[in-house]
């Protein structure tokens, strides 16, 4: 899954979030969502958010189509989450398939 795809999925996964959230991919790129607005809005740029999710498009494509539970990756270090966790938790069921 590329980048694109994620963003596509975003879209309308997040709708009802009503926050902003920053996917950082390292060298794959950022994603920046905007799901205060209906729908989402979702571009490739870097800022500031109230909540970042860092980790790597592989991972982050496990998690939305089910493969990877959220939870166990942030234990595992595969997932870190910077900004307000009780917005990240709450991330967790919307972005599972």
């Amino acid at each position: 899954m590329d980048i694109d795809d994620i963003a596509t999925k975003l879209e309308t996964r997040l709708a009802g979030f009503n926050h902003t959230l920053k996917l950082d991919f390292e060298e794959d790129g950022v994603l920046f969502v905007d799901a205060t607005q209906n729908p989402p809005v979702v571009i490739k740029e870097d800022k500031d958010a109230e909540v970042t999710l860092r980790t790597s498009l592989e991972t982050f494509g496990k998690i939305l189509s089910g493969d990877q539970d959220p939870n166990l990756a942030f234990m595992m270090g595969k997932l870190k989450v910077s900004g307000s966790m009780g917005l990240a938790l709450k991330l967790n069921s919307m972005l599972e398939d």
